[in-house]
């Protein structure tokens, strides 16, 4: 019996036709799996393996490279908040930013709040050093990001 739905089988296969060979699918079929259920299982990647005529080990190593990707035993929080640690952001605050978030929050960086609705995580950089301190919720920019507009901003999530 499949773990993975089919729909999330066939848009890993739709993104074969767009590569090379189905070895280069691996990274994409990562992110679908990993946006879908906020963690990627062993059965997951058995499954992304035979997809892609690969081994397991093979998916799992490219899983493993990145660091972005979580295991099932610890699973991304509904939202993904990472604070920016680049120097920019840095130079700005980030460091008491990410410490004041940690507290709010009750957890540790890398830590995922009990309700499971935010994992709070650093990044070395999120690409908006003009808005620093920087922070990226999901996918979104959030810039100038003082003490006061955080707890604004977790307040909002712990809500959604």
């Amino acid at each position: 019996m499949a773990f993975l739905s089919d729909e999330i089988r066939a848009r890993i296969q739709a993104y074969i036709p767009r590569y090379p060979n189905k070895q280069a699918v691996t990274l994409p079929a990562l992110h679908i799996v990993h946006d879908e259920l906020r963690c990627v299982p062993n059965e997951a990647i058995r499954e992304i393996a035979d997809l892609l005529d690969l081994a397991p080990s093979e998916v799992r190593d490219t899983m493993t490279f990145y660091q972005f990707f979580r295991e099932s035993d610890n699973k991304l929080g509904k939202t993904r908040l990472w604070v920016c640690r680049t120097l920019a952001c840095n130079l700005r605050g980030a460091d008491d930013l990410l410490e004041h978030c940690s507290h709010k929050l009750g957890v540790p960086v890398g830590g995922t709040t009990t309700d499971g609705k935010i994992t709070l995580e650093f990044a070395e950089c999120i690409g908006a050093c003009e808005g620093a301190p920087a922070v990226l919720v999901n996918d979104e920019h959030v810039m100038n990001v003082t003490n006061d507009k955080m707890d604004e901003l977790i307040e909002k999530l712990r809500s959604a």
